[in-house]
């Protein structure tokens, strides 16, 4: 990772050396997010950032990877009653192909967007199913579940996905046992959240489980964010009239 910020850096490095809390498993070292147009950026920053700060004093390696080489858009997804893009729109580089990908990763990471639901994503959902047998971990935020349940991956499985797309996104995995109220929900190595913003609070959840709580802790305390430790805190299922459906816990 190689955003810099050297004296928040420091400080966090300062605090947060030789500290990964009692574990004997190696903590995840190798993240992989996977790209397709009209994603949704805060479902990967939001994570990427507490990644980030514990990668000043981990190893952590980061890699964004995507159908080519090409940039690929955050921006309203286009289909064929929308053909047109917005140029409201911001693009991420990726560093690997689905065809060419790194082949160590612990944990893939995979978005939601516009782009899940309107877009053509055939090639992302190929590359999660097949790359899933590889890796230790996999992640979703908000839509992105919907790529996993398309993928079959989430099948037998607990799982949640943003409330207010419920409706669309249930269907694609019928054999799901789609969780609501969740703010996220853990079944075996697979980690779904809800809605984007949701995504940090899981990737918290993340970062103590497997690096300890004074890491989680001290990364909140720099990020200042007002943190949700719950997963079963979920307002927006209520708001968005989804009915309760399994246990999040």
């Amino acid at each position: 990772m190689q955003l810099q910020y050297p004296s928040l850096m420091a400080a966090v490095a300062t605090s947060l050396n030789g500290s990964i809390g009692n574990f004997t498993q190696e903590p995840p070292k190798n993240f992989g997010f996977v790209l397709y147009d009209s994603f949704d950026v805060l479902d990967i920053s939001g994570s990427i950032e507490p990644l980030y700060l514990l990668s000043s004093s981990h190893q952590l390696n980061l890699s964004l990877i995507a159908e080519s080489m090409a940039p690929v858009y955050m921006r309203p997804a286009a289909n064929e009653t929308n053909p047109v893009h917005s140029h409201f729109q911001l693009s991420v580089n990726p560093t690997h192909t689905f065809e060419d990908p790194p082949q160590d990763l612990d944990v893939l990471f995979v978005p939601g967007g516009g782009g899940e639901r309107l877009g053509n994503i055939t090639a992302a959902v190929d590359f999660v199913r097949n790359t899933y047998p590889r890796v230790k971990y996999l992640i979703t935020v908000c839509t992105g579940a919907g790529v996993a349940a398309r993928a079959g991956l989430l099948d037998g499985k607990r799982a949640t996905t943003n409330k207010a797309s419920w409706d669309k996104i249930i269907p694609l995995g019928k054999g799901v046992q789609w969780t609501s109220p969740a703010r996220w929900v853990v079944d075996g190595n697979i980690w779904t959240s809800s809605g984007v913003t949701a995504g940090i609070d899981l990737m918290f959840a993340f970062i103590e489980k497997f690096y300890g709580k004074d890491i989680a802790h001290r990364i909140q305390a720099v990020t200042e964010h007002k943190r949700t430790f719950d997963p079963c805190d979920d307002p927006f299922a209520a708001i968005n009239n989804v009915p309760p459906s399994g246990h999040c816990k």
